[in-house]
């Protein structure tokens, strides 16, 4: 039985909650399109209401024209990347979400080009015209977004549609998924988390350890939570917010102090004799282990972590709270004291109501690969050493 859980309040699901389990299954759909190289319809908003665009992720498309944009009723295609990607091409600011570029004669090495950092090419490629800033309600602000949840690089081509898009829809049968139900999907995902299995599992540091595992009812990404010890929920509890890092927690890599901050956590833990360790599906701040690797290559090349996250077009940390806040809330504990040197992760929480009483410093001695790493996130990131 899972300590301390709480029970939804409803056994049987709203209509709310129907709806927002169909956007869920829409986008965790899409998102699978899009990561085999299939292109999906995004549904948006426009000043004369509802618009479509036919949607592919700019780093599967290894020829041009690709299929699917040559299709009747297809408008002329163009590239949306991020503002911070279009900033270090040289085309505008990065306070920018998302960015549509006006390209002529695209090809596929010039899509390549425009996203991919690790491609040799003039910066910005010949061709590229103005970048415009994209609504947030746009079909090409949420391909971004979708891009960046199915962790593939953050750009997109995009088509516009013809009139009657739910008959195009139709008639070539493609996925289709609202921009709305893509910007929710964090929140609606982090929500919908309920616990699904527990086993205890003695650790080497505490052998009595228990493991709970949360999955969204759309079946996206699980989480777990490490419950140490015996926690007393009347009281802050020390708890752990720790981003999943395979090459450091399993690898033991020398380039991050992650592996240290998963076993010291554990440890300290054990030694208060109680509390809990959230594992969040979190890789590389959140941008998935592949994009890791990339900005690793960059970081090889020059560039600091911040700079390799931006050259590639993401946010220096992508990472969001919601789902710690709802595993901490069904676990039954709303007070913590947090083992972080992150004050970002200190604000997140108390955002959400879950109250940190006390942010208890987490750190490690710093080896030859990881000292510039950690002066990076000192600096730049805000993190408390």
């Amino acid at each position: 039985m899972i300590m301390n859980a709480r029970p939804d309040p409803d056994t049987a699901p709203s209509a709310v909650a129907e709806l927002a389990l169909a956007d869920l299954e829409a986008v965790d759909r899409a998102v699978a399109e899009l990561r085999r190289g299939g292109a999906v319809v995004i549904l948006g908003c426009g000043a004369t209401g509802t618009v479509a665009a036919l949607v592919r992720a700019a780093e599967t498309i290894d020829l041009w024209p690709a299929p699917f944009f040559t299709e009747a009723g297809v408008g002329p295609a163009s590239l949306v990347i991020t503002g911070r990607r279009a900033a270090v091409l040289g085309l505008t600011a990065p306070s920018a979400q998302a960015v549509q570029l006006g390209c002529r004669d695209l090809t596929a090495g010039r899509i390549r080009a425009l996203i991919d950092p690790d491609v040799e090419a003039p910066v910005p490629p010949p061709g590229v015209g103005v970048a415009e800033a994209v609504a947030a309600s746009d079909a090409g602000h949420a391909g971004v977004q979708l891009a960046k949840i199915a962790r593939l690089l953050p750009a997109v081509v995009l088509a516009p549609l013809a009139d009657n898009p739910e008959l195009w829809i139709r008639r070539h049968g493609r996925l289709s998924v609202s921009a709305g139900a893509i910007t929710r999907y964090d929140q609606d995902t982090a929500g919908d988390l309920r616990p699904i299995s527990e086993a205890r599992v003695p650790l080497a540091d505490c052998e009595d350890t228990r493991i709970v595992s949360f999955r969204p009812r759309d079946g996206g990404a699980e989480h777990l939570a490490i419950i140490i010890g015996t926690p007393d929920p009347t009281k802050p509890v020390l708890t752990r917010l720790h981003s999943e890092c395979f090459t450091g927690d399993l690898l033991a890599s020398l380039r991050c102090d992650c592996g240290d901050q998963l076993r010291g956590a554990i440890a300290a833990i054990a030694k208060e004799g109680g509390g809990v360790l959230l594992y969040l599906a979190q890789e590389g701040r959140g941008i998935g282990l592949v994009n890791k690797l990339r900005a690793y290559t960059l970081q090889d090349r020059g560039f600091d972590t911040v700079d390799a996250n931006e050259q590639l077009g993401f946010d220096d940390d992508e990472r969001v709270y919601l789902p710690a806040v709802r595993m901490l809330r069904v676990l039954g504990f709303t007070r913590v004291r947090l083992l972080t040197n992150n004050p970002a992760k200190v604000g997140a929480l108390g955002r959400h109501g879950i109250e940190v009483s006390a942010r208890v410093a987490h750190t490690f001695p710093s080896n030859e690969h990881n000292w510039s790493y950690l002066q990076t996130k000192a600096k730049r990131s805000g993190h408390l050493f």
